[in-house]
Formats: structure tokens, sequence, C-alpha cells
């Protein structure tokens, strides 16, 4: 799959797509880290492991076995690792200062990135089954009919 996680145009995706592992135990909590800060729903979430979630993971060259990275769509722009995280984080209420982890090198961010993701099974867990929202958190997920793009 890709090596070259820089920021990429994409087509056909709604602004705001989260693409993350749904299996993965802190990968949930981080979902429900942005969907606590996200009181409008500007960010919407889809499981890697979810049919549309599939789709848009080989346009972005993710794997869906073993998902290497999360991605973030905004303005057209697929970002990735600590590109993603910052990219949403900046845009929650409160948390506009996480702009400045952009100034340190991306190579350093995406080594500590990778060094959690390789071990985040192991770390946190893993759940037999991707994260499935409550009625009140639909709003803050991709409906799973989702057309893919």
């Amino acid at each position: 799959m890709s090596e070259n996680w820089k920021p990429q145009r994409i087509d056909g995706v709604p602004d705001g797509v989260i693409l993350f592992d749904g299996v993965c135990v802190l990968c949930s909590r981080w979902a429900r880290v942005v969907i606590d800060r996200d009181g409008d729903a500007r960010f919407r979430f889809v499981a890697v492991q979810q049919p549309y979630g599939t789709v848009l993971a080989h346009r972005l060259g993710i794997s869906v076995e073993a998902p290497q990275t999360n991605a973030v769509v905004l303005g057209g722009r697929a970002y990735f690792k600590s590109d993603a995280a910052i990219a949403v984080l900046s845009r929650l209420p409160r948390l506009a200062w996480v702009r400045v982890l952009a100034w340190v090198p991306r190579r350093l961010r995406d080594f500590v990135y990778d060094a959690i993701a390789r071990n985040r099974y192991r770390l946190f867990g893993r759940s037999a089954t991707c994260l499935v929202p409550t009625p009140e958190l639909a709003r803050h997920f991709l409906p799973v009919d989702s057309p893919p793009g």
C-alpha cells in the first residue's frame, strides 16, 4: 500500500469524512473524543471495515486488512497519520492550538504515530465488531448504505 502519506487530492468524498479502523479500541476512543467536542457534527466517521470505508481505503492506498493510518478529507484533500490528527483536532472548539504541532517535522510526528499504530491492538485491544453508534450519535457517522465514491 501507499508509503507516501503526504496530503493528496481526492474528489467525490464529502468534506469532514474521517476514515478509521472500526475494530481498534484506541481508534474508537479517538472517534469518541472528536464526537464529544464536535457539537455541530462537522466530522462524519466511517470504518474501514464498512463497504464505503473499504472503497475509500482502496482509493487512498490504505490496507483494509491492516490499516496503517486514519484519514480525513477536508477541502478536497485527504490527510493521513499525524497530519490527519492535527487537521481534525485543530478544528474543534478550544483546540486550535494543536496547529503548532504541525511545526514539528512530519517525519518525527509520523514516527511517533507509527509506533503507536503498530502496537495499538496489543496496548489498547481490538473489538470483534466495529463501533456501532447509538441513535443519538448516528449523525456523526456516514450511513452504512453510503454510496462508494
